[in-house]
C-alpha cells in the first residue's frame, strides 16, 4: 500500500483549485489525501480535547503522522515546558493523543532528532528509553546527523531500528557540505515513511532570518518524482506501507508534487471524505 500526505493542512489551498489561496480546514484537505503530517505537537502538545475533535472531522481510514514533542526529541530540557523529567512529558504526549490511537488514526509518531543527536552510546540508550516510554506505539526515527549513515555505523543503525520497531524515514533533502544526511530508501519495519523537503541548496544553508521560511522552497520535476515513484514502488516488497510526505511548501508546491505523485503511482485513493459541490 502507498500513501501520501502533507505537512499540515492548512497551507494547501491549491487543492481546492479555486484559482486562489486561502486556509484549509481539515475537513477539506481530508477529501483529497488520506493522511497528514501533524507538526503543532512539536511546539506543544494539544489537548487531548483538540485530538478528539480531529479524529471526528476526518473520515475513518484517515490516519495521522503525529511529531512527537520537542522534549522528546532532545531539542529542549524538560524544564523548558514545566516538567520534572522526559518520562512525564512522554506521559502526557500518550495521554493526549490518546483518541487518535483508540480510533486508529495514529499512523506513527514522527521523531524527528536534531543535527547533534549524534552517534553516541547515550543517545543509543535514549532511543530504547524512547521505545520504553512509547510501549507499543508506532514510531518512526528521522535522523539529521549524517554519522548515523557513515559506513561504520549504518548497518548497525538500521538493525538498532528494526530491534526496536522503529519506522527508518527516508529524508529527501540539499546535500550541504555538512549537516545534511543523505537520501537512504530503506525500511526498517512494517512502515516505511519518506519525508521530502525539496532540494534547496541555497535556501537550506543559509540560515538567516527567513531560513525557515524558505528553506523549502522547491518544486519536484517530473524526473525526479519519477525516480521517488520508482523507489516507492520497490519499497512496497519490504513494508506493508509505504508513505510519503511532501514538506517542500516555502512556496506552496507540496500539494501540487503530491497529486503529480498520484498520478505518476496510478493512486486511488478511497474513503476520503465527500467533496462538496459548489453549486451556486
Amino acid at each position: 500500500m502507498i500513501t501520501i500526505g502533507l505537512t499540515t493542512w492548512r497551507e494547501h489551498g491549491s487543492l481546492l483549485h479555486e484559482g486562489q489561496e486561502r486556509k484549509l480546514t481539515l475537513p477539506e484537505y481530508a477529501q483529497f489525501l488520506p493522511c497528514v503530517e501533524l507538526d503543532t505537537p512539536f511546539y506543544g502538545i494539544p489537548r487531548e480535547s483538540s485530538f478528539r475533535k480531529w479524529v471526528q472531522e476526518t473520515p475513518p481510514n484517515f490516519q495521522f503522522i503525529v511529531k512527537a514533542n520537542q522534549v522528546m526529541t532532545r531539542h529542549r530540557e524538560p524544564a523548558a515546558v514545566g516538567a520534572t523529567d522526559e518520562a512525564e512529558v512522554f506521559m502526557h504526549f500518550r495521554q493526549s493523543s490518546a483518541p487518535l490511537v483508540a480510533a486508529g488514526k495514529l499512523k506513527t509518531i514522527l521523531l524527528q532528532f536534531p543535527p547533534f543527536f549524534g552517534v553516541t552510546q547515550e543517545n543509543v540508550r535514549y532511543l530504547r528509553r524512547v521505545r520504553h516510554y512509547l510501549g507499543d506505539l508506532p514510531a518512526a526515527v528521522e535522523f539529521r546527523n549524517q554519522a548515523w549513515y557513515q559506513q561504520a555505523y549504518r548497518q548497525q543503525m538500521l538493525g538498532l531500528l528494526r530491534q526496536l520497531n522503529f519506522s527508518h524515514v527516508i529524508v529527501d533533502e540539499p546535500q550541504t557540505p555538512t549537516g545534511s544526511t543523505p537520501y537512504f530508501p530503506v525500511a526498517t519495519n512494517q512502515l516505511a515513511v519518506l519525508r521530502l523537503h525539496g532540494r534547496n541548496f541555497a535556501g537550506w544553508a543559509n540560515q538567516g532570518k527567513d531560513w525557515r521560511r524558505k528553506r523549502t522552497l522547491w518544486r519536484y520535476n517530473d524526473n525526479e518524482l519519477k525516480n521517488f515513484a520508482y523507489d516507492i514502488r520497490r519499497l512496497t516488497g519490504e513494508a506493508q506501507e509505504v508513505c510519503v510526505i511532501f514538506n517542500n511548501n516555502s512556496g506552496g508546491d507540496a500539494a501540487d508534487n503530491a497529486l503529480r505523485l498520484q498520478e505518476l503511482l496510478g493512486l486511488e485513493f478511497k474513503g476520503l471524505a465527500p467533496q462538496q459541490m459548489d453549486l451556486f
